[in-house]
This record gives structure tokens, C-alpha cells and sequence, in this order.
């Protein structure tokens, strides 16, 4: 009997485990109103988990075996946002495209956490205007009015964490997205209050200003996709690139972020002080980008990416660098325009290099679901047009259905003549270097005269 009473014990036993035990499998699903896209896709860092067309009643679903437990985020064009997820979630969400972050609302398991991280995303974009009068401040004082709005935050996530059963998981994700936001006004602090103050030199800072980056983890991988954390990375190696390059380089002022010296300071930082791959390989990237579009001149820029490759010469991103380095190259003045195809209203192919023959001409760039963009960038072209009659103004849509394409061309009354359709984006990226949205190319008879225009300001 002893025996028998020892089985049924280890069965209640096991019995309990298994009722105990999450499932796996994660449902996350949801309706969005007034949808700019037919899809939505989940992603986990920067790999692509799984895409989920809407429906006819504009609702999406995903349901995965399991989940790697951390931060998500789902892209419905030309918007994204995070999402908590954890193994055995079942997590809806509403939106609407008008308003999409303010709008949205999670329900389900998990619904606290991510309504939490939601509402601190909201928090910190109305604060800004706030923060940016405090940058008047002294030190001491600034400090502490940043300390008190992020003690305010960290008292709501404590009560929450009272209420609900967050995860640890959960719990860092929340309060790495107050700490780090914090942590990105104090960097910011000196070059904005000298900005601010028109002040000619860093304003002098008690020796405890920067007492905060003992806490910092240089190597978290659960947050190298999370923005709080990723942008005062960006903002703590420009702040110590400055810094170290003004205490032992000698350039004094002339040093800006466009600078072949300054950047190359930020590769090494890079270098030296992130381990975790996916953060040292999307921070090597961003000192790339931002360095190869501001378009400096072509002898700098291949001494750069000679030491972009020296030191990061198996970045994952190394293929899409390589493409923007020889894109930017073929771009320099005096040269032709690439060959690119678009179609013109017509459904007819045109090259561009045939578009530019024999004229002066102003390509820019807009597409369908930047409204506001559309409007203030066609608004902008037609001033042009009236103080230079000499150039052609030709727009180049990208991301766009064709039907729409058309269809705008019409209601907005647009010259035909002077608006092309483009069917690949990714090409027209590469060989156009198209990030910046108020970009302008200037081009004589097809040879390049400006391919780094600002069609705000550089006329």
C-alpha cells in the first residue's frame, strides 16, 4: 500500500506539471481600420517571422508554433510598432491607419505590458516639446527634472507590476524603455543647451553629470531591436566620439557629424566597446549610412569604407553598404546618370537618362501614402517651377499600385508629362540613393550637376 500510495502521489505530481505547463503556440491577431497595405508582418529583430493578408473585414492573424520570449514588431506599410510576446500568448490589437499609434489598444494575454510600453512610446513623444525647453537649464537643475519624469514612469510600472503578473522578460523590456529614454536627454544635453544658449563651447558639467553610464549594458541582446536603448547607443557614441576627438585630435570646432575624422572615431568606438553582434552590427551600419549619405567627396568616402571594411568586414548589412558606397560613387558631379527604367502615364518604358536629354531638369520624389509629404513637396515644385522656367521638374512616384499612381495623377491635376511611375523600389534605392524624401537630382543634358539636391533648400 506504502508503493501504491507513493505512484499516485508522483501521478498528482506530474498531473499538476502538466496542467501548469504554458502551451507554446502564440496567437496574435487584430483589426485595422482604414488599412494603407493589404498585409501585416511580424518580425523578430530584423528576420521576418510571418505575414498575414487581411481579410475582408480587414482583420489579420498569426498563429506560430512558439515564440523567442522578448520584443516583437509588426509592420503594416508605412507604419510598425512593438509587440510583447511570450510563449502561449493569445494578444489582439485595434487600430486605425489616421491616427495609428494613438489609436491602437492590445487585449488579451500580455495586454498590460504592452498597453504599458505603448503608453511610455506616446509619453515620451509629447514630452519632447517639454524637454527641449529644459535644454535652457543649468546642469544641475536638468538633471533633475529628468530624473523626476522618469521616477514618475518607474512608479507607474511598479504599481502595474503589482496589479499584473509581468514576466521578467516584461519587466525589462519596460523599464529599459524609461532608463535608456532618460539616458538619451542627458547625452544630448551639452550640444542642445550650447545650441540652444548660443553659447561658442560645451557648457561646463559637474563631475557627476555622466554618473548614470555606470549602468549601462553594452551588450543586452533582448534590447538590440528596441528603440529607447538603440537610439542612446547612437547618441552615446556620437557624445564620446565627440568628446574623445576634441580632447586628443586637435580639430577643436570644425569637427560635424559629416566629418571623415569624426566617423572614423565612431567605427572604433564601435569596435571597442560592443560585443553583442546584432547591436555591433546595426551600429556599424548607421555610422555607415549616415556617413556615406552625407555625401562627401569621393576620395574620403573610399578611405571610409576601406575602414568600415577593416573592422566590420562580415557585417550582415555589409552587402546593402557595398551597394550604397557604389551608388554614391556613381552619383558624384560630372557623371551620367544611371540607367534606370520608369513608365510614364502612358504604361510606356522611358529611361531616365532619355528624360534628362538635352534640358536642365529637376528630378524629385513622392509617393501615394505620404499624404502630407505629397502635398508640401508638389506645393514646393510649383514655386520652383515659377522662379526657375529653365529647368524641368520631373517627379519619380515610388511605392505605389500603378491604378493609384494614375488615378492621382488626375485628381491632383499633375502634368502628365512630367511624372513618371517607378515598379522597383529596391533598384531605384540603389541606383538613385533614395532615403532622403525632400531629395532632388539636378541634371544638365543628362550629366549629374547636383545629385544631393534639397529641393527646400538648395535653390
Amino acid at each position: 500500500m506504502n508503493k501504491a500510495l507513493l505512484y499516485f502521489i508522483f501521478f498528482l505530481i506530474a498531473a499538476c506539471n502538466k496542467a501548469e505547463k504554458k502551451p507554446s503556440s502564440v496567437y496574435f491577431a487584430g483589426e485595422i481600420v482604414n488599412p494603407t497595405s493589404e498585409y501585416v508582418i511580424l518580425y523578430k529583430g530584423d528576420v521576418v517571422l510571418d505575414t498575414a493578408l487581411l481579410d475582408k473585414n480587414n482583420r489579420f492573424s498569426f498563429q506560430l508554433d512558439s515564440v523567442t520570449e522578448g520584443l516583437h514588431h509588426f509592420y503594416h506599410f508605412p507604419e510598425e510598432q512593438y509587440v510583447f510576446l511570450e510563449q502561449g500568448d493569445s494578444l489582439q490589437i485595434r487600430l486605425n491607419t489616421v491616427d495609428f499609434d494613438e489609436s491602437l489598444v492590445f487585449s488579451g494575454t500580455n495586454e498590460q505590458v504592452n498597453n504599458f510600453l505603448l503608453e511610455m512610446f506616446l509619453a515620451n513623444e509629447q514630452e519632447e516639446e517639454l524637454i527641449f525647453k529644459f535644454y535652457s537649464l543649468e546642469p544641475e537643475e536638468f538633471i533633475l527634472k529628468i530624473d523626476s519624469l522618469k521616477n514618475t514612469k518607474l512608479e507607474s510600472l511598479n504599481s502595474l507590476a503589482k496589479e499584473a503578473e509581468l514576466s521578467d522578460g516584461a519587466m525589462e523590456i519596460a523599464r529599459a524603455g524609461i532608463i535608456y529614454n532618460s539616458f538619451i536627454f542627458k547625452e544630448a544635453y551639452p550640444f542642445y543647451h550650447k545650441r540652444k544658449m548660443g553659447e561658442k563651447s560645451i557648457h561646463e558639467l559637474p563631475p557627476d553629470f555622466y554618473n548614470y553610464r555606470t549602468e549601462i549594458d553594452y551588450d543586452s541582446k533582448g534590447l538590440s531591436y528596441y528603440r529607447p536603448y538603440y537610439n542612446f547607443m547612437k547618441y552615446h557614441l556620437n557624445n564620446l566620439s565627440y568628446m574623445d576627438c576634441k580632447k586628443g585630435c586637435g580639430l577643436q570646432n570644425k569637427m560635424t557629424n559629416n566629418h571623415l575624422h569624426f566617423n572614423q572615431h565612431k567605427l572604433k568606438l564601435i569596435d571597442s566597446l560592443i560585443k553583442q553582434e546584432d547591436l555591433r552590427d546595426n551600429l556599424f551600419r548607421n555610422v555607415a549610412m549616415d556617413y556615406l549619405l552625407k555625401y562627401d567627396k569621393e576620395e574620403n568616402i573610399d578611405i571610409f569604407i576601406k575602414e568600415f571594411h577593416h573592422l566590420s568586414g562580415n557585417n550582415k548589412h555589409i552587402h546593402e553598404i557595398n551597394r550604397l558606397y557604389d551608388g554614391v560613387r556613381n552619383l558624384q558631379p560630372q557623371k551620367k546618370l544611371p540607367e534606370l527604367m520608369v513608365f510614364d502615364s502612358e504604361g510606356n518604358k522611358v529611361s531616365i537618362t532619355d528624360i534628362g536629354k538635352d534640358k536642365k531638369v529637376v528630378f524629385y520624389f513622392w509617393s501615394a501614402p505620404e499624404k502630407r509629404h505629397f502635398t508640401n513637396i508638389i506645393n514646393q515644385i510649383n514655386l520652383l517651377k515659377e522662379k526657375y522656367p529653365d529647368y524641368s521638374f520631373v517627379g519619380l512616384n515610388l511605392r505605389t499600385e500603378k491604378s493609384r499612381w494614375n488615378n492621382m495623377l488626375e485628381v491632383e491635376h499633375l502634368d502628365k508629362s512630367e511624372q513618371f511611375w517607378t515598379e522597383n523600389f529596391e533598384d531605384v534605392a540603389h541606383k538613385l540613393i533614395v532615403y532622403d524624401p525632400n531629395r532632388g537630382i539636378i541634371t544638365n543634358d543628362g550629366i549629374i550637376v547636383n545629385a544631393f539636391a534639397n529641393v527646400y533648400t538648395s535653390f
